[in-house]
């Protein structure tokens, strides 16, 4: 998808505002609406689509960094049309996990969850982090509540297919270490005490 650089972007707002506005003034308003027309649609689609576009590419370049400071051009989330918003905390949840931030990273992700997103591949992208959190934190029942909640959904991105397979297996092998140390608790127990509760003594030599 095309998209012009913000830099530049605002340079071709400023240009077409601010030059409308002394046309305005100079030569009337009959040589001055359509400048300022570009100008106003240039603001507006800053204003809804924010910079999320070009932060998407500075991620998939592994510069969380420079994502970051793009981001951080957006006017404001609660301006970005809902698809754009929606993403704009995915991509923030994404870098707070990046940064080990994984409070931050769950407000985040559920302020993403609470919007129209536009799949259910985005869908179950948010899910999946949701667990990893939740599973990083020890909270398996919540983990394996979105763990579950993904399993339902209609996904068709491989990537995160595998993340989800990858996440299931991290479960099964949550549930065997449980199960060896409770059986391992059990064997220690039944060294320690006899049928009826009474303790072993050491036969007499």
């Amino acid at each position: 998808m095309f998209t012009i650089n913000i830099y530049l972007k605002f340079a071709l707002i400023a240009l077409f505002l601010g030059g409308g506005i002394i046309l305005a003034f100079v030569f009337g308003l009959g040589y001055a609406w359509l400048p300022i027309l570009i100008g106003i649609i240039l603001l507006v689609s800053y204003v809804m689509l924010g910079t999320v576009q070009s932060a998407a590419q500075f991620v998939q370049e592994q510069d969380f960094i420079g994502a970051e400071k793009r981001l951080g051009l957006t006017l404001s989330p609660k301006y970005l049309y809902v698809t754009n918003r929606a993403f704009y905390y995915i991509l923030k949840g994404s870098l707070a996990m990046n940064n080990k931030e994984n409070k931050v990273a769950e407000g985040y992700f559920q302020s993403a969850l609470d919007l129209k997103l536009p799949s259910d591949n985005e869908h179950a992208m948010i899910l999946v982090q949701l667990a990893n959190i939740n599973a990083t934190k020890g909270n398996w029942t919540a983990a394996k509540k979105y763990y579950r909640d993904a399993r339902k959904l209609d996904i068709t991105e491989s990537q995160i297919k595998g993340q989800l397979d990858m996440f299931g297996q991290a479960i099964k092998q949550s549930g065997q270490q449980k199960v060896a140390s409770s059986m391992q608790g059990k064997r220690n127990r039944g060294m320690m005490m006899q049928p009826g509760g009474k303790r072993r003594r050491p036969r007499a030599r």
